[in-house]
């Protein structure tokens, strides 16, 4: 169970802070619900708690966790798999999982392809996915903007 202030992850969403915990009346039942705010896209979202753990919701990482995670993407390099079916769903897998270095992984090789030659528009909505996903954690897990991790992400590649 979190708390109103607790830093958490939603898989496939990226990393917000509990403002609130509210209830509501859906289909004659009342569900209660966490209200994220997520830095990025200023935006609020409602997860029911009774599916935190099936969703995959969790704390998001330390600073130095963090700091890991940017030395990783620096040192990551292209995806040689050039069968575009079997990339976008290991990629998919892989945002589902909401493992930070997974998620920075795919954020890298998709900016590494994009550089080389065009991405397709499913690929390219993927990647600007990952990067905010990215993105979103590693501005609540080290205290900085959007612009300056972006700014770090890009410097990489």
């Amino acid at each position: 169970m979190f708390n109103i202030g607790d830093k958490v992850v939603y898989p496939m969403h990226g990393a917000g802070v509990i403002v609130s915990i509210e209830e509501k009346r859906i289909l004659n039942e009342d569900h209660q619900y966490y209200v994220l705010k997520m830095p990025v896209g200023d935006m609020k979202v409602m997860l029911p708690i009774n599916n935190v753990d099936e969703i995959g919701v969790r704390e998001i990482v330390d600073g130095k966790e963090a700091e890991n995670v940017i030395k990783l993407f620096n040192e990551c390099g292209e995806d040689d798999n050039n069968n575009w079916n079997k990339r976008y769903r290991d990629n998919i897998e892989k945002l589902k999982s909401g493992d930070l270095r997974k998620v920075a992984w795919v954020t890298k090789t998709l900016l590494l392809r994009d550089k080389k030659k065009s991405l397709s528009n499913a690929e390219r909505k993927m990647l600007n996915n990952s990067k905010n996903i990215l993105i979103s954690e590693l501005v609540l897990s080290m205290g900085k903007t959007y612009q300056e991790i972006e700014d770090i992400l890009l410097g990489a590649v």
